[in-house]
């Protein structure tokens, strides 16, 4: 029972600050999962792994809570999505089939380097707006397959790397966060088949909670409250001073890369 405790405590930060800060629930279960999943005798050289594969199966259900919620609102632009699904699902795919060979202590290593460009970005202004020819389907297909590939191979939506380059291809912010919302789900749904395929073997376990580099017990626990949380946050955005809360909320990622280059 405490177990179910800790992972909807997950939830409810994932949550909080997605609909607070815009931020995708990767950044915060990925690091929140390799701790409890140290805690809990989980293999050293499987921890980020696990963690990896579990917010990716949480992202496919976030996702669709929010991409309804977006296109209630008109601020997806399904062109786009539809040209950008095929690079993303590619990239998804190939992300995740990486992420199964490359080691852990890499991958954690890539996953603070990633903590601390956001932190960076997160102090930055958005680039201003530069060509709509950026949304043509080759230029799509190449930028999806990148993104894609770095979302799975970090447990993340994708949204810090899609909100900046739609932004940069003159659309609205507003339209451009709807619009990464959509394309979280064809990558997580790619990612977590390509992990299911080739990681299915790859990881031993005892615990009957997990199936390959999916733990269902934390995946069920985290959706039971981050989609509700996240409902919240977004009404508190409107309230809150958000700027301030991204510059805390910065120092705390610092603290999570640094701590992740650390653990072995």
């Amino acid at each position: 029972m405490f177990e179910w405790g800790i992972f909807a405590l997950i939830g409810v930060f994932t949550g909080l600050f997605a609909g607070l800060l815009g931020l995708g629930g990767g950044l915060v279960v990925v690091p929140a999962l390799v701790v409890v999943f140290s805690m809990q005798g989980q293999p050293e050289s499987q921890l980020i792994h696990v963690a990896i594969g579990t917010s990716l199966m949480t992202i496919i259900i976030t996702s669709l809570s929010s991409m309804y919620a977006h296109h209630q609102n008109k601020n997806i632009n399904w062109q786009v999505v539809a040209r950008f699904s095929p690079g993303l699902i590619l990239g998804g795919f190939l992300g995740a089939f990486f992420a199964t060979v490359l080691t852990n202590d890499f991958l954690q290593q890539c996953f603070s380097v990633y903590v601390f460009l956001v932190v960076i970005q997160m102090w930055l202004p958005i680039s201003s707006t530069i060509d709509e020819r950026l949304l043509k389907q080759p230029i799509l297909f190449s930028v999806g397959t990148v993104v894609g590939s770095l979302s799975a191979l970090l447990g993340i939506g994708g949204g810090s790397f899609v909100v900046p380059y739609l932004v940069m291809a003159k659309q609205s912010i507003q339209r451009a966060i709807g619009t990464s919302a959509a394309c979280g789900f064809p990558i997580s749904v790619a990612a977590v088949i390509s992990f299911l395929i080739f990681g299915q073997d790859r990881y031993s376990t005892t615990s009957i909670w997990q199936t390959g580099v999916i733990h269902w017990q934390a995946f069920f626990g985290i959706i039971s409250t981050s989609i509700l949380f996240a409902l919240i946050g977004a009404r508190l955005a409107k309230r809150l001073p958000v700027n301030i809360l991204k510059q805390i909320f910065s120092f705390i990622l610092i603290i999570i890369g640094l701590y992740l280059l650390k653990l072995k």
